[in-house]
């Protein structure tokens, strides 16, 4: 009842091949030395750079490139499932990308495509600013794909403060949630570890969070700390600074018995929002 996942710490930067490199490295060492059957990379994983050099690298998912086509040619060799945590899409629009969360398995096809349906437009205390809708695309739809332990709810980043999309998530049956992200210095070590923890606890799911860490150009820094709570918020396993990964079981009893001891899922109640 048991399965053992990783969530990948990397420190990308403008250099995509560097990057894959460092995706595959962990991933090899997720699998074989300690036998992860899904390994999820974190947001921007294949290249975090200025904003407009992600629209001549966004790849069709259909047609594929040179990304995707590593990406197949790990999956395969590994034979594991790979969550591809924030992917490049090319939009619909001119001059956008989609952010998504692409789903492969052990043959190198794609199981299901997530596309981060909220944008982070911020302006924070430190200077740093961020207008991710520039040059992004958001999707429309709550993705459930199937892992090797069942329903695995997709979302990404940001994401992460809107637990609306995870009681979705719930709704369509996840027992797991991945939460890839680049969550900037500032607001990870105010926010990070608490969302995750609250998004495990009121869903009742293991939450399997990769992450950015460092600095990757200028004086865009991220917080790192990838890492893996079960259903009762008790993160088990955490990465520190530096590239790593996270490893843990996914375990059925483990849901099943949070799920009867405190059934608040089976709680939810629909109610109308207060009038003006």
């Amino acid at each position: 009842m048991s399965h053992r996942v990783a969530a990948l710490q990397m420190s990308s930067g403008p250099d995509v091949d560097r990057n894959l490199d460092a995706f595959e490295r962990l991933a090899r060492r997720a699998v074989s030395a300690w036998g992860a059957e899904l390994v999820v990379a974190p947001e921007c994983f294949a290249y975090l750079g200025p904003e407009e050099g992600k629209i001549p690298l966004a790849e069709d998912l259909d047609e594929g490139g040179r990304i995707l086509a590593r990406c197949t040619s790990i999956a395969r060799e590994l034979d594991a499932h790979l969550l591809l945590g924030g992917f490049w899409e090319r939009g619909t629009s001119e001059g956008k990308v989609h952010n998504s969360s692409v789903h492969l398995d052990p043959s190198g096809e794609i199981r299901a495509i997530y596309r981060k349906i909220h944008l982070f437009d911020v302006e924070l205390p430190d200077g740093t600013q961020i207008s991710e809708s520039d040059t992004v695309e958001p999707g429309t739809e709550a993705v459930v794909t199937e892992a090797p332990f069942g329903r695995l709810g997709l979302s990404i980043c940001y994401d992460l403060r809107f637990s609306e999309l995870y009681r979705a998530l719930v709704e369509a049956g996840a027992v797991a949630l991945s939460i890839p992200a680049a969550f900037t210095l500032t607001t990870g070590k105010e926010h990070w570890h608490v969302l995750l923890r609250a998004r495990a606890i009121e869903s009742q799911c293991y939450v399997i969070a990769a992450a950015q860490t460092g600095r990757h150009f200028g004086n865009r820094v991220s917080y790192g700390h990838a890492m893996i709570v079960d259903p009762w918020g008790t993160p088990v396993s955490e990465c520190g600074e530096g590239e790593g990964l996270a490893v843990a079981e996914v375990n059925l009893d483990r849901i099943a018995q949070v799920r009867s001891s405190l059934p608040s899922l089976r709680h939810r109640r629909s109610f109308e929002p207060p009038k003006a």
